[in-house]
């Protein structure tokens, strides 16, 4: 009886330490350089990373529909709107560390969420159709001008990367100046929005329009020749620039993410977020998916830094603010048209 007593103690024991050595990833990055990413920290830490992939509304349907049963440490996705809006439900706690605070500029992280890597989101042109002194000073703003009628492509208005540069502008210009932009916008659009950010780079490559709107590293990832020979011809044919670099520099996002209220493992998932951004991992990120660091001793991969190596990045709008006009930028868009 003793021994059957001492055996179900060290069972239970067992398992409890099991359970701690581990953290439950749910992700909606679709990079198979994130779990390589994840096996380097398990063997640094011998803490096993699980991971559940899936789409942003599936993740926090099923996080939400489990509660307090639900086996997940940390949430991770892109754009900090999303990772904002999952907040505002209460699902994250406070997910900051000292090492978390010291490493990220507040401007890109909350309490309870932070970034990871940073993209930007740019225009880009046909050399053959439009001069660079055409563009000299050119801004978001800019993008209304008439002189760009029936020349710019963009994705629709359910985007979540849109409807975050839109709260930005908003943020920036007040929702009446940014409605008044939307709808000039839309008059300038080449066709009504369709596809992906390749899909609107491909679109001045062939000449549809002559202006584009879309996230770096889609167009690093067409440099790079993963995405095959002739996205990669096409992505020569078109230029990038950084806009408002007068001003208040260019938009940037991220990739980020946040510690689940109801985390069995929230210790580990502290020391998942804090590892992603160590010197290793954000060159591992950067070299692999083409985004930013996010802290400041790592480079670019160099076919982002050919793009433009230095540039001014907005510092002064915080992504936070992204989620706070949210709803405006949304309602902006479809009063101007914006499908």
């Amino acid at each position: 009886m003793k021994k059957i007593s001492l055996i179900g103690i060290f069972l239970v024991f067992f398992a409890k330490f099991s359970f701690a050595n581990e953290v439950n990833v749910f992700s909606a990055r679709h990079y198979d350089s994130d779990i390589q990413l994840y096996q380097k920290f398990t063997a640094k830490t011998e803490i096993k990373v699980n991971v559940v992939s899936g789409k942003d509304k599936a993740l926090q349907k099923r996080i939400s529909e489990e509660g307090q049963d639900s086996k997940a440490d940390l949430y991770i996705t892109a754009d900090a709107g999303r990772l904002g809006a999952f907040d505002a439900k209460g699902m994250f706690q406070n997910s900051m560390t000292p090492i978390i605070k010291a490493t990220v500029p507040s401007n890109f992280r909350s309490d309870n969420w932070t970034g990871i890597a940073k993209r930007a989101r740019i225009i880009y042109y046909s050399p053959d159709r439009v001069s660079l002194s055409d563009l000299s000073g050119m801004t978001y703003e800019d993008l209304a001008n008439s002189k760009w009628k029936g020349k710019i492509v963009i994705r629709k208005s359910n985007n979540i990367y849109n409807q975050s540069l839109v709260a930005s502008l908003i943020k920036n210009n007040g929702k009446e100046e940014t409605l008044k932009w939307a709808k000039k916008l839309v008059s300038n659009f080449a066709r009504s929005p369709k596809g992906n950010d390749r899909a609107q780079i491909l679109a001045v490559a062939a000449g549809e329009a002559d202006l584009a709107v879309a996230n770096t590293y889609y167009y690093a990832l067409m440099l790079s020749g993963q995405k095959g020979k002739e996205q990669k011809e096409a992505a020569l044919k078109v230029m990038p620039f950084f806009p408002n670099q007068n001003d208040r520099g260019t938009h940037m996002n991220i990739s980020g993410g946040g510690i689940l209220k109801n985390s069995p493992n929230p210790e580990n998932a502290k020391k998942l977020l804090e590892f992603l951004l160590t010197k290793e991992a954000q060159q591992h990120i950067v070299n692999n998916t083409f985004e930013y660091p996010m802290i400041e001793d790592v480079e670019p991969h160099d076919l982002v830094k050919k793009m433009r190596k230095d540039f001014k990045q907005d510092l002064k709008t915080k992504v936070g603010d992204y989620k706070k006009n949210q709803a405006d930028a949304l309602e902006v868009m479809l009063l101007a048209g914006w499908k």
